[in-house]
């Protein structure tokens, strides 16, 4: 499940696209009648008829935290006659983890630093100006206890014409995930590719932004045209399905950080 990053960063949007191509494939038949949680070297695994799951890739499945199996399982057992991968979101984000392995951690750190460089939040509309006036309220709000929080300064712009970020920000904000483990930088990599906001992830990760407040953050635009213009059921789904994985991933850091 290793395309899941991945996709995460090419397009907000694509998981759209990739539950269109899921819906064509045959789903595989439900092999197993039990599932159950069982601790093991290392934490905990997910057994299926009493045998431990791997992943997609032959990864043994375990994680240090009780609720994160608990939930793997729980979506293992709701399962029809069929499995479906796209209903399982802890499923296929925990093997996103363990099939990128541990020696990704510097890359996913990284990569949340590079989204913050050139973030959302940073790059304002210049017109409508009702448009501008929704994210400067939003969004200014965010740099400013994000600024407070880490000791930095931000260099918002109008347009799209790259504006750099102050070395001395970036190198605090990278600091502030050193220590960070493989499956919390996995889900802050998920929250940050389906945002589209590197900020917006590291202050939910601080406890400096609730859920609901980076994803309306993250939405101000998508909102504004859909008062504008409407929203189509197509786009409804796709933006339910989003949120789906945008819980998900803070559940995961949630239990990981207690």
């Amino acid at each position: 499940m290793r395309e899941f990053l991945e996709d995460a960063f090419q397009h907000r949007d694509d998981g759209y696209g990739r539950a269109q191509k899921h819906a064509k494939q045959e789903l595989p038949k439900r092999f197993y009648k039990e599932t159950g949680v069982v601790p093991v070297e290392g934490g905990f695994t997910v057994t299926l008829d009493g045998r431990p799951t791997r992943t997609p890739g032959r990864v043994p499945v375990v994680v240090p935290v009780a609720g994160i199996a608990t939930i793997m399982a729980e979506e293992w057992a709701a399962q029809g006659e069929r499995i479906d991968a796209q209903t399982m979101p802890m499923v296929r984000l925990v093997n996103s983890a363990l099939e990128s392995g541990e020696g990704m951690v510097p890359s996913f750190r990284d990569e949340v630093v590079k989204f913050a460089g050139s973030d959302l939040m940073l790059y304002r509309a210049e017109s409508p100006r009702e448009l501008a006036a929704e994210q400067e309220a939003m969004w200014d709000e965010a740099l400013v206890k994000l600024a407070r929080h880490f000791g930095v300064s931000f260099q918002p712009t109008i347009g799209i014409l790259h504006q750099p970020q102050p070395p001395a920000t970036l190198a605090k904000l990278e600091e502030s995930l050193e220590g960070e483990g493989l499956l919390v930088l996995t889900a802050l990599v998920s929250i940050t590719g389906l945002t589209g906001s590197g900020l917006l992830a590291i202050g939910l990760l601080n406890r400096l932004f609730t859920p609901d407040y980076v994803w309306s953050a993250a939405h101000v635009d998508e909102d504004f045209q859909i008062r504008q213009w409407g929203e189509d059921e197509e786009a409804i789904e796709r933006r339910a399905r989003r949120r789906t994985e945008f819980d998900t991933a803070v559940k995961l850091i949630e239990l990981m950080r207690g």
